[in-house]
């Protein structure tokens, strides 16, 4: 069959290409129907990646956070019509220690590689998670974004000592907002805190047990561990104010991205005999377990549901080009597209 991809060219213009795909390859036939608009993405989009990376990887197929229908199966092993999540990383091989999204090896859609703005898409049935018949597919969109945090508590989980009694999140923006709600409900006797700076984000925190406003933090307050969402320039300040605040032998999970490096204070981590777990992005089981989340703690979904900001019907390309320009001006939550080119 004859597949068509939309593919970013240069900044801000996307074109049709055409490949052909066999039905019998042994993978699975996906047709995507809602996927999200990440922050990567838009610096693609935008150009602002970089000359030298813009150069190497385009033109690519934009997306990595997207759901779909089943709609064909060569191994019979998921009927036609079966909502899924699409796993955007492809591992080429296995490693005992290492995970599938740290081996250098893998493949990322969206980064390199052709991402979800396809017809359709052939995925080998370990990158696909079933999702539940009535999921609201506009949060199930970015369940990609949810995995990442899921993958750092999981990590957080495997490393930190048994004293779990308060967390601190900094950085009030989607990922803080999702790592907080899922710190709560995976330990609901346990104190969690957010630590921002804009208060008509903080707003929408309504779960945690406390808010703290990041330039006026109590000299006395202290935390078990904390997590690092705040990414860009914010790492720095983020991580400098966590090595203040945060009680010996406490774990730091790092999961903002900074396109500079940034200063830590070195002494402070070793004379409290800290951890710093970094994390990025997230495997097949992040996914799995995100999915056993929504299951689990339906009230989940329904506060995800808070982030879907704009949502834009893409029944033909100029309609992506639109659903891309206005998510720049987007200031909370996700944009998604209903996929219906």
């Amino acid at each position: 069959m004859i597949n068509q991809i939309y593919r970013l060219v240069s900044p801000r213009q996307f074109e049709v290409t055409y490949k052909d795909k066999s039905i019998n390859s042994g993978k699975a036939v996906i047709r995507p129907t809602h996927l999200s608009i990440c922050a990567a993405d838009q610096r693609y989009y935008t150009g602002t990646r970089g000359e030298e990376a813009m150069k190497k990887k385009l033109p690519m197929a934009l997306i990595h956070e997207g759901v779909g229908e089943v709609v064909f199966d060569p191994a019979g092993k998921l009927e036609s019509g079966t909502r899924v999540v699409m796993v955007p990383n492809i591992p080429l091989e296995d490693d005992p220690l290492i995970g599938e999204n740290y081996l250098r090896t893998s493949r990322f859609r969206s980064s390199g590689y052709d991402g979800f703005m396809q017809d359709y898409i052939f995925l080998n049935h370990d990158r696909l998670v079933e999702l539940p018949n009535n999921l609201n597919m506009e949060v199930a969109a970015f369940t990609e974004l949810v995995s990442i945090a899921v993958h750092a508590i999981s990590r957080f989980e495997e490393k930190a000592n048994s004293r779990k009694e308060s967390f601190g999140v900094w950085g009030d923006g989607n990922l803080g907002f999702i790592t907080c709600l899922l710190l709560k409900k995976l330990y609901p006797e346990s104190k969690i805190t957010i630590f921002g700076k804009t208060d008509y984000k903080l707003n929408h925190f309504s779960f945690v047990d406390e808010t703290v406003k990041i330039d006026f933090i109590p000299e006395e307050m202290e935390i078990d561990h904390a997590i690092e969402c705040a990414g860009g320039k914010g790492s720095q300040y983020a991580i400098d104010q966590i090595i203040d605040h945060i009680k010996p032998e406490g774990t730091i999970c790092l999961l903002g991205v900074s396109e500079y490096p940034v200063e830590i204070n070195t002494r402070m981590v070793l004379e409290k005999g800290l951890t710093l777990i970094g994390s990025s992005r997230s495997g097949a089981k992040d996914f799995q377990r995100t999915v056993d989340i929504y299951k689990k703690y339906p009230e989940v979904v329904e506060y995800l549901s808070t982030l879907v900001g704009e949502i834009h019907e893409v029944k033909k390309l100029n309609d992506a080009t639109k659903a891309f320009e206005n998510d720049l001006s987007n200031s909370w939550g996700k944009t998604i597209m209903r996929w219906m080119i």
